[in-house]
């Protein structure tokens, strides 16, 4: 099997995250699990994610990514029904074939318990969803490197996340897609653990909030273009999680 993630972005009515959210749950969704997705998950910027504001949002006039649809094929050429269920949104979409790292999921930090929402309801607290681009000049090796054996744990250590999925970007599917290197969905306990940066920080004072600040700064710095870099808060609904037993 195979994962392929659909990016959308766009403004305005297309974009409205609730009418969004109601279209890719309600039809989008059912429409790629009849086609043959063996699992689908939907992030999108809906009203409860949008009490967060982006950590990391893009310059004035620049579209947000505004929904995430997650695909596991048997092929990853098998993305008709995807293509087709997402050609009516109104908005601007790239497929990317992708290698996941589940490097955390719900129960294995301190900061969330085990999952035990059904499939389809909207998981607690709010997600941020990273579009990450490699360095100029630093080889591929050495920046996984970076990536997956220094900021995966450290982060993890400076923050309160409740989940943690690594996507690394294989190639696009689409003609035109943006350039992007990974995508990075991590989960938080709340929206107020996203606005405050004493919580976002797991800081107790001041002083720790600048130095857990300032390990994260240069940690990101040595993996990640800051410049490329676009976070958009979204909604989680596991539609239909992969079930490998």
């Amino acid at each position: 099997m195979e994962k392929v993630i659909t990016l959308m972005w766009g403004s305005g009515e297309a974009a409205e995250g609730d009418a969004l959210r109601s279209r890719l749950l309600e039809e989008t969704a059912p429409r790629l699990l009849a086609g043959g997705a063996r699992s689908v998950t939907v992030n999108v910027h809906d009203a409860e994610a949008a009490e967060a504001p982006s950590p990391a949002p893009g310059p004035e006039g620049e579209d947000p990514h505004v929904a995430q649809v997650s695909v596991w094929l048997d092929c990853y050429e098998q993305t008709e029904e995807l293509d087709a269920s997402l050609a009516d949104l109104g908005l601007r979409t790239a497929s990317y074939l992708v290698v996941e790292s589940l490097y955390e999921d719900y129960g294995t930090t301190s900061h969330a318990g085990p999952r035990d929402w059904p499939d389809g309801e909207r998981s607690p607290g709010v997600l941020t969803v990273a579009l990450i681009h490699r360095p100029e000049g630093l080889d591929e090796r050495e920046w996984i490197t970076r990536w997956h054996k220094t900021q995966s744990p450290e982060s993890g250590r400076l923050q309160p996340r409740t989940r943690y999925v690594r996507n690394q970007v294989v190639r696009s599917l689409t003609d035109g897609a943006p350039e992007i290197d990974g995508i990075v969905e991590e989960g938080w306990p709340s929206v107020g653990h996203v606005t405050d940066p004493m919580l976002f920080f797991n800081a107790s004072t001041p002083e720790q909030l600048s130095d857990h600040v300032g390990q994260m700064i240069v940690n990101v710095e040595a993996c990640l273009d800051l410049s490329r870099l676009r976070s958009s808060t979204m909604s989680e609904y596991l539609v239909a999680p992969l079930r490998l037993a």
